[in-house]
């Protein structure tokens, strides 16, 4: 161990990307171990700025769009027939045709230069043109100024060290997802098409929750992160209503509240609740006007249950309804589900793009402001957690404010 970062250090650090789109703010967050500082690839001056830094520092470099190691340019359109849009049958985004604004894996353009029938890099759907269809080949944040920050947590000095991968790493956080979550700008996200909200099982909710789940649907680490951001999102001593919810509220226990009211489905899983000042049973799909008063709390939380909602348009004007003006709604979800009773959207998209649709949500819904995504991957899976995974659940949260 030692407390100064010098070029033979390797580093656990926490990679920030801020950015801005067309409808909302946007932070990626990666947590990344075993960073070598004279091996690895760093955007800028960042290598030198992390010279001489202790633990808790944090340095930044401004990439702009010219910067980009994936600029944006024209020789990423392709231009297709209908028939070589064919996603392999069976495959569970099986669709007809594409919609506009939507990623499908590359691997669905068949006989298209500069595509490879492995390629699971995403190509975006931009319209019809004539006969034709158009997709790009661009990374999704192609032609977008980010900003790059890293937060040292722990740094180990290694004295030899041979080898090894070379890890780039901005390539890396904005790997697999980001930028998926932001519209065109020509208009909205195609997400409505068909029947979106349908699901797998279409069977009575009462049936299906009636027997009590005392249990976290995700892992401790994905749950404490989600806590840590409700800590700094919701008002001190404000009238919370937990949506959707069950026996844990997930709030900070240093959060003084006015009051918690908890809607859910189960009535002993919301007897658990301790947090809870009020608890009500009431099944947002059968009845989705919420029975509360116009204006009559602060804040409005959603954890891991937007997806199971057949109504989330008239949910999300729902929740500006109760809330007071400049009142706080956050919904935060991971990747794990009851995949039967989520709408059939949710398994269509990438989890990325789930975040584009609760923000189109609320955009849509022309009753918020300020809205922000946040994701939140890489973090160490918890070691008395049961699935043989490496890495914790990933946290997704929307966050805006009644406008």
């Amino acid at each position: 161990m030692t407390s100064i970062v010098d070029r033979n250090s390797r580093l656990t650090m926490e990679f920030t990307l801020d950015w801005q789109g067309a409808t909302a703010r946007h932070r990626e967050r990666l947590f990344a171990e075993k960073v070598s500082v004279w091996r690895d690839l760093f955007p800028g001056t960042m290598a030198e700025q992390l010279l001489g830094r202790q633990v808790g520092d944090t340095v930044s470099v401004a990439v702009t769009k010219e910067m980009f190691y994936a600029p944006s340019s024209p020789r990423l359109l392709r231009r297709i027939r209908p028939a070589q849009f064919a996603p392999p049958p069976g495959h569970r985004r099986q669709v007809d045709s594409p919609l506009y604004g939507r990623f499908y894996p590359q691997y669905y353009l068949q006989g298209v230069p500069g595509v490879f029938q492995v390629s699971t890099a995403p190509c975006r759907f931009l319209g019809e043109e004539g006969d034709e269809l158009l997709f790009s080949l661009e990374h999704p944040l192609a032609g977008r100024d980010l900003t790059l920050s890293a937060t040292i947590v722990d740094i180990d000095a290694i004295r030899v060290e041979r080898g090894g991968r070379c890890e780039a790493w901005l390539e890396t956080i904005c790997d697999n997802g980001p930028g998926m979550q932001e519209r065109l700008p020509a208009r909205a996200t195609d997400f409505f098409h068909g029947r979106p909200f349908m699901r797998r099982d279409e069977g009575d909710d009462r049936r299906f929750y009636h027997m009590p789940r005392m249990v976290q649907h995700l892992d401790r680490c994905a749950l404490t992160l989600i806590t840590a951001e409700y800590g700094r999102l919701l008002p001190r001593g404000g009238d919370i209503l937990d949506l959707m919810g069950s026996w844990d509220s997930h709030l900070p226990d240093d959060l003084e509240v006015g009051s918690l009211t908890v809607l859910g489905m189960n009535e002993k899983e919301l007897a658990k609740n301790r947090r809870a000042t009020r608890t009500v049973v009431h099944d947002l799909n059968e009845q989705p006007t919420l029975p509360f008063a116009d204006a009559s709390c602060d804040a409005v939380i959603n954890t891991a249950a937007i997806e199971y909602a057949t109504d989330p348009q008239h949910l999300c004007r729902e929740m500006a309804r109760v809330l007071r003006p400049d009142g706080v709604a956050a919904i935060a979800f991971s990747n794990r589900c009851f995949e039967s009773k989520a709408i059939a959207l949710w398994a269509q998209l990438h989890e990325f793009e789930r975040l584009g649709l609760v923000v189109e949500l609320l955009h849509g819904s022309g009753l918020f402001r300020d809205i922000a995504t946040l994701s939140v991957r890489g973090y160490p899976r918890p070691e008395e957690d049961p699935h043989p995974l490496p890495q914790a659940d990933p946290v997704f949260l929307v966050t805006a404010r009644k406008a």
